[in-house]
């Protein structure tokens, strides 16, 4: 993950012989700083992949998809959310739930509960390995549960402590959004997912989309450490947080 919060989330996918982004929230020059920071080129990608319209996954999006000369594989709802580009003519178009491939990587597009136009989570496949992206939703329906099972790594959202957000600085009225099922998850409705709905199968699990004003990076990763803690089995091999400001890791299977 080259970032992941309310400042830009953007995710590098690569396979021996595809090369994709999704989400472009970051500027070009942010974007590329970023992969040269992860050792990856900034060339040679087969797409970009966008989940929904909001400022923080789409800001570098058209600057990037001219300078890479790339297809942008987006849903119609969030295209016309969009005040769009005419020079961005290499559109491919997804519904939710039906799978389509780019490259070797097999992509599913699911629908989240978020306050956007057509939001959409996604899971990608290849080589045998199941990768999920799950960020921007304000609870956790059935639907997300069963199509993240199986997956070798999990990146999920865990945005906000209900005591930091309700006593901090955003005006009640952003407050009630982030809280709202059509807001973020908290640290609570994370760790319950993570006790109850979560299969156990990720060998890696990576907390996303942390608020820099209403959480805190430790108090995130206790709150998924209780819950593992009260599971008799079925916890991941790593635990990881992504950040704002910098990459994670390069995770490699």
């Amino acid at each position: 993950m080259l970032g992941s919060g309310s400042r830009g989330n953007s995710t590098l996918f690569e396979t021996a012989k595809t090369r994709l982004l999704v989400d472009a929230g970051f500027s070009r020059k942010e974007t590329y700083a970023r992969l040269a920071a992860v050792g990856a080129r900034a060339d040679g990608f087969d797409a970009v992949v966008i989940s929904h319209e909001h400022t923080d996954h789409i800001a570098g999006l058209r600057a990037l998809a001219l300078d890479l000369k790339i297809p942008i594989y987006i849903s119609p709802g969030t295209r016309d959310a969009i005040t769009w580009d005419v020079r961005l003519n290499r559109v491919e178009h997804f519904t939710a739930g039906q799978s389509f491939t780019i490259g070797d990587i097999e992509i599913i597009p699911f629908a989240v509960p978020h306050d956007a136009a057509d939001p959409v989570a996604f899971t990608l496949t290849a080589e045998g390995v199941k990768i999920g992206i799950v960020t921007d939703l304000g609870y956790i329906p059935e639907l997300v549960k069963q199509h993240v099972r199986g997956c070798h790594l999990l990146a999920f959202e865990s945005n906000h402590d209900l005591d930091m957000l309700k006593i901090g600085p955003y005006p009640w009225h952003l407050k009630q959004r982030l809280m709202s099922r059509l807001g973020h998850l908290s640290n609570r409705a994370t760790a319950e997912f993570l006790l109850d709905g979560y299969d156990g199968a990720p060998h890696i699990l990576v907390l996303a989309h942390l608020s820099e004003t209403n959480n805190h990076p430790e108090l995130a990763r206790l709150s998924a450490e209780e819950a593992f803690g009260k599971r008799p089995n079925g916890r991941p091999h790593a635990l990881h947080l992504a950040s704002q400001s910098a990459p994670t890791e390069v995770f490699e299977f």
